[in-house]
């Protein structure tokens, strides 16, 4: 699925239209370039879980966990890990294969460690398009 999105406002709705529908167990793998809205996407995604408490990118800590949705939320961003064994030590695959849903940032970085089921997202600019167009694309693996 392809989703063209031209403002964070609607970048952010499609993320809330995606929570929305998320199931427990279920893992998104969200990828894109430096400042193509993954955080917008992600509070949006926490949103449609029915989080309101303010989503950050969890840069420096890998991991942050919301409950107070209709699921456990856990929030990765892996851009900062070392070596993929940290994820071991925070305990990822309790995380990913347990009863809430997992949203990774950058979770290319960690392929090799992914659940065999699960969506990626790729958030992509053209700026031909415009400054705040992007192209947001699902697919299911």
């Amino acid at each position: 699925m392809i989703k063209e999105t031209y403002s964070s406002k609607e970048t952010y709705a499609f993320g809330k239209e995606l929570g929305e529908k998320a199931k427990a167990g279920e893992t998104f793998v969200l990828t894109g370039d430096l400042g193509v809205g993954k955080t917008v996407f992600s509070q949006g995604f926490a949103k449609g879980l029915g989080i309101d408490e303010t989503i950050n990118s969890p840069t420096f800590t890998i991991l942050q966990i919301y409950e107070e949705g209709r699921l456990p939320f856990y929030h990765f961003d892996v851009y900062r890990i070392g070596d993929i064994e940290e994820m071991d030590e925070i305990g990822f695959d309790e995380y990913v294969y347990g009863e809430g849903v997992s949203l990774i940032e950058w979770g290319n970085m960690i392929e090799d460690i992914l659940p065999p089921h699960h969506y990626e997202i790729i958030i992509e600019k053209e700026i031909q398009k415009g400054f705040d167009y992007r192209r947001i694309t699902v697919c299911e693996y």
